[in-house]
């Protein structure tokens, strides 16, 4: 979801849209972008935003500017030049920033979580993923109605136990919560003697299994640019082997994966079934699953766009 707030609203209205008694937001929950608008001498403000300038005369042009940026997944900061300068030249200050902006939107997604599921039974769990900095796990848990699961096994719907890590193998992009694959191998075994019942366990892991279908991400080069051949797009899988192993070896009823925006899909590892709704959030376009378990069985499935 990468702090789209547009996204968010989508998430949390799914519930009721599709008669679902459990939310689940599994990680990468956090923009990766500050968009400065600047206050000009003149009374106007202006921001630049994927290459585009704009400009605006009132505070009322303001907000509605403020609502775009964040349905983007960016987090606007007023400012000025005096003050543009003076962060441009402290990079601890500028991260000090960007971490209280995703608190606060975090906040602001709790409140809204909160005001249209009250009272309804629904739940609804948000985790970490491996872009969300580990400041934030404060804000996370700071909820007394959304349930961050993560490292942990809770109760889920009519009888199933969901585990969830949101820890990932290594990225070239070296996010905040990234292990070698033996390490997460051993953080998804630290949780397996919570569960009772695997036949009816959901794991709830933000990596997918690697060599699937639901892990192909575009090969990229030395300067993080993607690789052509012959004009067509090289893939490469780049899930993991350790959340891979995990669902062979134990065999739970249904994995719940993302991190990988491009591979939509879903795959069977044996009996289980693992899911991957890829990711459009930047176009303010949710990507989803609605899943009906029962039992031991996952009754229903579909994939979601909106």
């Amino acid at each position: 979801m990468h702090g789209s707030d547009v996204c968010f609203r989508k998430f949390i209205n799914a519930g009721k849209h599709y008669g679902v008694g459990t939310l689940i937001l599994g990680g990468d929950i956090t923009g990766k972008l500050i968009v400065p608008i600047m206050e000009k001498p003149n009374g106007s403000y202006e921001y630049n935003y994927i290459g585009k300038k704009v400009e605006m005369k009132s505070k009322e042009e303001v907000e509605d500017n403020i609502k775009v940026i964040r349905d983007s997944g960016a987090y606007p900061f007023m400012s000025n030049d005096e003050e543009y300068e003076m962060l441009s030249k402290d990079p601890a200050k500028v991260r000090e920033l960007f971490i209280k902006l995703m608190k606060e939107g975090l906040t602001r997604w709790f409140a809204i979580a909160e005001e249209r599921l009250k009272g309804t039974g629904m739940q609804c769990y948000i985790s970490p993923g491996n872009d969300d900095f580990f400041e934030l796990d404060s804000t996370l848990d700071s909820s007394g109605f959304v349930v961050n699961p993560e490292g942990k096994v809770v109760e889920i719907g009519a009888g199933h136990e969901m585990l969830t890590l949101g820890f990932a193998n290594h990225t070239p992009w070296n996010s905040p919560r990234e292990v070698d694959e033996d390490v997460l191998g051993q953080k998804i075994e630290a949780m397996m003697g919570g569960i009772k019942d695997m036949k009816k366990a959901v794991f709830n892991l933000h990596v997918p299994p690697i060599n699937t279908p639901i892990d192909q991400a575009p090969m990229l080069d030395k300067d993080f640019k993607p690789v052509f051949k012959g004009g067509n797009l090289q893939m490469i899988s780049a899930g993991s082997t350790a959340v891979r192993k995990s669902i062979e070896v134990h065999q739970p009823l249904i994995g719940l994966h993302g991190h990988i925006h491009e591979s939509r899909g879903l795959i069977k590892i044996g009996k289980t079934l693992c899911l991957n709704p890829g990711s459009e959030y930047n176009s303010g376009i949710l990507r989803g699953a609605v899943c009906e378990l029962e039992g031991d069985r996952v009754k229903s499935h579909v994939l979601t766009s909106g």
